[in-house]
């Protein structure tokens, strides 16, 4: 999970992840500048030391030092930073491995960035440090495909009959309670109703509960799944079901 913490204008983030094996700073630097391409399906790259969305250069960033286990990238400018100040840091060490961003001053006024690049740059982080992590060392058994299907048919059910309860159903007030419904139990237990019933819940790849915009990602590509017939919602958004015990 993400710390967030404002020194006057200047923004501070750290968050990290258990990792089972060491991680050498070389590979953090090119994995992370990998990603940025990855996990922007190719919209955003990085290129001669910044992070280019076509044409504009969101983030520049000074040559990175490099060490046995860790990068460090100084911040000096480009279009989501005030000024140049502040670094891009990723390292590994003691079994995690820990991203932070320091004394990074946005440009975009603190309540609108705490809105929008800020909740991006977490949800990005987060994926990428799951990712790097992998699936190898699962923290748990994956439940089987009939009992997540058992599971989602509970949960479509009781979804129908809250969306009852307000009225007739329209369809946006029956997304709406989709929506709510599994961000908000997904981000604080991991257990829908029909989780429960099923005794199983849904977690990040390294066993910790879902953030509320990864539980958000997840749902949103749930659809995508259910037409392709793979889990592409669990894939992308590093998460799993777990049975439990």
């Amino acid at each position: 999970m993400g710390v967030v913490s404002w020194d006057g204008g200047r923004v501070s983030i750290r968050a990290s992840v258990q990792v089972p094996r060491a991680i050498t700073g070389a590979k953090l630097r090119d994995s992370y500048t990998e990603a940025i391409k990855t996990q922007t399906l190719g919209l955003a790259r990085f290129r001669d030391g910044s992070i280019m969305l076509g044409p504009l250069t969101l983030l520049h960033f000074g040559p990175p030092k490099v060490t046995r286990n860790a990068v460090d990238w100084p911040i000096e400018g480009g279009l989501l930073a005030r000024r140049a100040g502040g670094n891009w840091r990723l390292q590994a060490a003691t079994g995690r491995i820990e991203a932070t961003v320091a004394g990074y001053t946005p440009r975009l006024p603190r309540p609108i960035y705490a809105a929008t690049h800020m909740q991006v740059h977490q949800l990005f982080t987060r994926l990428y440090l799951l990712r790097l992590r992998g699936r190898d060392s699962l923290l748990g058994t994956p439940a089987t495909p009939g009992d997540r299907f058992r599971a989602g048919t509970v949960d479509v059910a009781f979804c129908l009959t809250l969306a009852g309860f307000s009225g007739r159903r329209r369809l946006r007030r029956t997304l709406f309670v989709i929506a709510v419904y599994h961000i908000v139990c997904w981000s604080i237990s991991g257990r829908t109703l029909g989780g429960l019933v099923m005794r199983q819940r849904v977690a990040a790849i390294d066993g910790t509960r879902l953030t509320p915009t990864q539980a958000l990602l997840r749902l949103a590509l749930t659809p995508v799944s259910w037409l392709s017939r793979r889990r592409v919602h669990d894939e992308i958004a590093a998460t799993e079901v777990i049975a439990d015990p």
